[in-house]
């Protein structure tokens, strides 16, 4: 690891005015990569005293960003979706340091991006992705291009994005507010640019708006191994079922997918139609369209689909 400069501050607007550089919550990623020389900011900002921490269930879900993974997923109140997906996620004892606004804002597990002896677009733009060609049976199969195929790693943010959460941001110049399906990017030609987060700028808060039946929720992660493992595919669900027929639903995916990935169009599918799974394949069988596979992950495309179903079955077995 490189020498830096560390400073404390313990208002938002002094963190917002120090010194261009990296912010520190739980250093679960930050430091990791800082390790590895993937990231070798000369200024880090511990974040750790400022406001931002609470949790509140009365009207939705809002949650500081500087929550820890394990406080938000025992608070009673906190979405089944949200909760597991938490639970699911790295190990106890990284859950109990790791913040929820770290947590959306960790980068790729690309074992190419972690090693700087290779090129990689998101850390050299320009140098190329040699995952395309080389080991990729963990890599995406959508919302890809030609410059990168590296998963989104977050579990929390494919439930948060299947329950439309939007984000609260703060700035020396003001807050704004976006939602997260908005506030992640595809590669495109410029993976480097992950977000929409400006120079400058710290998440403040998660934000779920109140949906009663979200209550009704799951989160399904499909993984080589049973504990701190990455997912090959996830999928996060909520029904709202009525009369055994399917009034709305939400469906996302992770594992699959360059950024938390909603599936609109087996949303579209499932409303209106029987809680049965002959219907769950029916509008699983749409989850991967547009999949761009790869020599070593074509297995991800029938997979993405089965992780819907299971997740979809789950819900709604769990229910009866």
């Amino acid at each position: 690891m490189r020498p830096f400069e560390l400073s404390r501050p313990t208002t938002i607007e002094a963190a917002l005015t120090s010194p261009p550089g990296a912010f520190l919550a739980g250093g679960t990623t930050l430091v990791d990569l800082m390790k590895l020389d993937v990231l070798t900011p000369q200024h880090v900002v511990d974040i750790n005293e400022l406001p931002l921490r609470g949790i509140d269930t009365s009207d939705g879900l809002r949650i500081g960003a500087l929550e820890r993974m394990s406080d938000v997923a025992a608070h009673p109140g906190v979405y089944p979706a949200v909760t597991r997906a938490l639970l699911q996620s790295a190990s106890q004892q990284l859950r109990n340091m790791a913040s929820i606004g770290g947590n959306l804002l960790q980068r790729t597990r690309c074992t190419y991006f972690r090693d700087v002896a290779v090129p990689c677009n998101k850390r050299q733009p320009g140098s190329g992705c040699p995952a395309i060609t080389g080991a990729n049976r963990m890599h995406a199969v959508l919302g890809t291009s030609d410059a990168c195929v590296a998963t989104h790693a977050s579990d929390l943010a494919v439930a948060l994005v299947a329950l439309d959460a939007e984000l609260r941001l703060v700035s020396a110049t003001g807050s704004r507010t976006v939602r997260l399906a908005d506030f992640y990017r595809l590669p495109g030609d410029t993976p480097e640019v992950e977000n929409d987060l400006r120079p400058g700028e710290l998440i403040a808060e998660v934000l779920v708006p109140r949906l009663d039946w979200a209550s009704h929720s799951t989160y399904v992660k499909v993984r080589d191994r049973q504990s701190y493992e990455f997912a090959l595919c996830s999928a996060a669900v909520a029904l709202d079922v009525r009369d055994s027929h399917i009034v709305d639903a939400r469906v996302a995916v992770g594992g699959v997918a360059t950024v938390p990935w909603r599936l609109s169009a087996v949303e579209e599918a499932l409303r209106g139609a029987p809680a049965t799974p002959a219907s769950f394949e029916t509008a699983a069988a749409a989850a991967a369209d547009g999949a761009r596979p790869l020599s070593a992950n074509g297995f991800k495309v029938s997979l993405l689909k089965r992780t819907v179903v299971r997740a979809l079955i789950e819900l709604t077995e769990g229910s009866r």
